[in-house]
């Protein structure tokens, strides 16, 4: 079985969106992946997504309103398989703490951009173009990397 974590900031917006997304993906199609979301702070530990991100995957069929914010560990960095930071800040955190190969999302469809901070957005808007491109990201990741060419 393949695992993947996906890993933002303080995990309560983008990271559970990616986390979200890619269970949907392997739930509809049966596919051997075990998918999880991290932050790279403390802030949030223990709290559910916000209420933006909720929001947003309902209106794509997805609930992540049981997820939970949690701190990415070093252990996490040895469990999973592939590690996927949603922006380069992050990524520099994950190679400080030990992590050897990781990736950023928007290498799978967006010539390697940053997974943009929705919070950064006026509104309500910049949670569905994130998930736009989230969507489109995990996707590919799992055909590039997994080999899920019917996605």
């Amino acid at each position: 079985m393949h695992s993947v974590l996906f890993v933002c900031l303080g995990n309560i917006c983008r990271s559970p969106l990616a986390e979200g997304i890619a269970r949907e993906l392997i739930r509809k199609n049966a596919l051997k992946i075990e998918a999880d979301s991290a932050g790279t702070g403390d802030w949030h530990i223990g709290e559910p997504p916000c209420e933006h991100s909720i929001t947003v995957a309902r209106m794509y069929g997805i609930d992540i309103s049981d997820l939970r914010a949690r701190q990415v560990t070093k252990a996490d960095l040895e469990r999973f398989e592939l590690i996927v930071a949603l922006d380069e800040s992050n990524k520099e955190v994950l190679i400080q703490m030990g992590a050897k190969d990781v990736i950023k999302l928007g290498e799978f469809g967006y010539d390697g951009a940053d997974v943009p901070d929705p919070y950064f957005f006026d509104g309500f808007e910049g949670f569905e173009e994130v998930y736009k491109m989230i969507d489109i990201c995990v996707k590919n990741l799992f055909k590039i990397k997994f080999g899920y060419k019917d996605l």
